[in-house]
């Protein structure tokens, strides 16, 4: 990219176990991103899908706090183009957390797609 901007992506399949909808469990270490020192980034789009038989979320985190939730439909898909972008400054902690029914084990697949400035 010649304008200096950096895409970023957090994404793969990971299995998860579930523990309630109101109990957000993180997914995996790689589902974590820090914005580098020097730089801003911007979250521009999630994609997800669910291999259970019931609606989960995934939940984008910043600074241990809900951001953005991303309903994903019984055995669907969702694509979320952000139109509202946030500049997420230096130091800034993103991660994915899943929330599912208690004891519903399956797998999410995950696709959030970040530019860095």
């Amino acid at each position: 990219m010649t304008d200096g901007s950096s895409p970023r992506f957090l994404q793969g399949a990971f299995a998860f176990d579930g523990s309630g909808y109101d109990k957000p469990a993180p997914l995996d270490d790689a589902l974590r991103y820090v914005v580098p020192v020097g730089a801003t980034a911007q979250p521009v789009y999630f994609r997800g899908g669910n291999s259970t038989k019931q609606m989960i979320s995934v939940v984008l985190y910043r600074d241990g706090v809900p951001m953005r939730y991303f309903p994903i439909a019984a055995r669907g898909a969702t694509h979320v183009a952000l139109r509202v972008v946030e500049d997420l400054l230096a130091d800034t902690v993103l991660e994915l957390y899943v929330v599912a029914p208690d004891g519903l084990s399956g797998t999410v697949i995950v696709d959030l797609g970040l530019v860095e400035v």
